[in-house]
């Protein structure tokens, strides 16, 4: 008997609205409300954490619980400083690094509720005025700025358009997905496994699960503390789902899901890490096995907070993580593949 799988255009449509929707770690509202409606339309009624997380639940034919965590919060900023020339210093939101984000396109997301759009410039930025010195400039928070759209040349007039301190700045995500099925854009940290969430999600209504499977969407990953709290009481398993990080040394592929065996916080659960892997054989699906020694997941959030489970990390290989980031459609197909046969195998 063939085994489900996820709806591919289904998960992209949803993927590109999640990305084109600002949700920089503490403003996350709109794309949690996006999601509901989602789930809604699904015929599911989630529910909401009172620190904003978003849970819901397929039922099950056993007496096994199985919870998915992944993140809709992504990186962003906030505005830290108006200038006396107008225009804004940002304080970062989430752990990147400045030149990664440098030409940026920016939206500051006001408390009036108007949007200034602006560009992440340096203060050398161009090299027909500053010459070698705009090379050799080292990128950080002090000589990064945004320019913004608007005729303002004083911090009166930033004022005025309604700008201030405090206010969220969100980085456009820019989502292309190409003829050869590769995904581009800023946030496929976490938004490709939000999308995932509801691909597995929609296949299990159409065919239910044995393991009764939750999916907790937490809003605060990026610095620190998202799968802290919310996490269901009745939780066997818990498996954060993230990007895998692909790069020089890795194992990850842009075309595979992952199995994070360690990251900074040490190694997952060698037995639960063994069930996936017997998931994946099961299914078919070719698992990539990774570590990522500067990489720390919702799962170590869960645990350090006194989580009584085991965790593990999986998810779909994303190269260029915390930057203009891309995946393939093969990644999204395999970890949504992954999911659904763990969630309908017996142990």
């Amino acid at each position: 008997m063939s085994r489900p799988t996820i709806d591919l255009p289904y998960t992209l449509d949803v993927l590109v609205r999640l990305l084109d929707t600002p949700s920089p770690t503490g403003f996350t509202e709109r794309a949690v409300r996006g999601i509901e409606e989602e789930l809604r339309a699904l015929g599911i009624t989630p529910a909401r954490t009172r620190k904003g997380a978003l849970t819901w639940e397929v039922a099950g034919s056993d007496q096994r619980h199985v919870t998915f965590s992944g993140h809709v919060d992504t990186l962003g900023a906030m505005v830290k400083h108006i200038k006396r020339t107008g225009r804004v210093t940002l304080s970062a939101l989430g752990g990147y690094d400045w030149a990664t984000v440098e030409g940026e396109d920016v939206r500051v997301h006001t408390q009036s509720g108007r949007v200034v759009t602006g560009t992440v410039v340096n203060i050398r930025q161009s090299t027909h005025v500053h010459g070698a010195a705009l090379r050799t400039l080292q990128r950080e928070q002090s000589v990064m700025e945004v320019r913004l759209d608007e005729p303002t040349w004083s911090a009166d007039e930033t004022r005025a358009l309604g700008i201030a301190v405090g206010d969220f700045v969100s980085f456009d995500a820019r989502p292309r997905v190409t003829p050869a099925g590769y995904v581009k854009a800023r946030h496929l940290d976490n938004k490709a496994a939000v999308a995932v969430f509801l691909g597995v999600t929609r296949a299990l209504r159409e065919h239910p699960p044995t393991a009764t499977t939750a999916f907790h969407v937490t809003t605060y990953e990026e610095v620190g503390h998202g799968a802290a709290t919310g996490i269901p009481p009745h939780t066997d398993e818990l498996i954060a789902v993230d990007m895998a990080a692909v790069g020089e040394n890795q194992q990850s592929s842009e075309h595979h899901v992952t199995l994070c065996v360690a990251d900074s916080g040490g190694p997952y659960d060698h037995a639960l890490g063994n069930r996936l892997r017997a998931s994946a054989r099961r299914a078919g699906v070719a698992l990539c096995v990774d570590i990522y020694p500067y990489y720390a997941s919702d799962g170590t959030a869960a645990w350090r907070a006194g989580g009584d489970y085991p965790v593990a990390l999986i998810g779909p290989g994303v190269d260029a993580s915390h930057a203009y980031e891309r995946t393939h459609t093969d990644a999204l197909v395999a970890t949504g593949a992954l999911m659904l046969a763990h969630v309908r195998d017996e142990d």
